[in-house]
């Protein structure tokens, strides 16, 4: 099984959106079986909080449930526990690297890394920007490409 972990600060925008739109492709892959996803935060601040309204909007939109999604911040044990753990901008990464075991390193990767033309972009923390549209295109994009990189490491 592979075990993927999406990761943002607060755990509320992004990473809820990120997880909960590879939970509906997996299960559109009849994939269940083979791929867990969660998501989580750098930071405390939001702990135990839903996702944001705006992200709750947009996934509802697209039939997308967060029922039971609540902001979690990152452990040191799930760094051991996930395959991948995939950070949202810059600074996730920065941090996750930073707080990461260091034979563990290999498995912290910027979202959009692997999406052609865009591997050095970040995804825009809609918190701040309030566009959850351009958000949730970019995370769209982003899952369909890690969806493929997970399949291949399946087989």
């Amino acid at each position: 099984m592979e075990k993927i972990l999406f990761v943002c600060l607060g755990n509320i925008c992004r990473s809820p959106m990120a997880e909960g739109l590879f939970k509906q492709k997996v299960k559109q892959a009849e994939l269940e079986q083979s791929i867990f996803t969660y998501s989580a935060a750098t930071s405390s601040w939001e702990a135990g909080n839903p996702p944001h309204h705006g992200t709750q909007k947009i996934l509802r939109e697209k039939n997308i449930s967060t029922d039971g999604m609540r902001s979690t911040q990152i452990t040191k044990e799930d760094f051991e526990t996930y395959d991948l753990i995939i950070g949202m901008d810059d600074n996730n990464v920065k941090e996750l690297k930073r707080i990461a075991p260091v034979t563990t390193h290999d498995k912290i990767h910027l979202f959009l890394s692997i999406v052609a033309g865009k591997e050095t972009m970040e995804v825009p923390d809609p918190y701040y920007t309030g566009d959850f549209q351009q958000t949730f295109d970019l995370v769209d994009e982003g899952t369909n490409a890690w969806l493929e990189k997970v399949k291949e490491r399946l087989t």
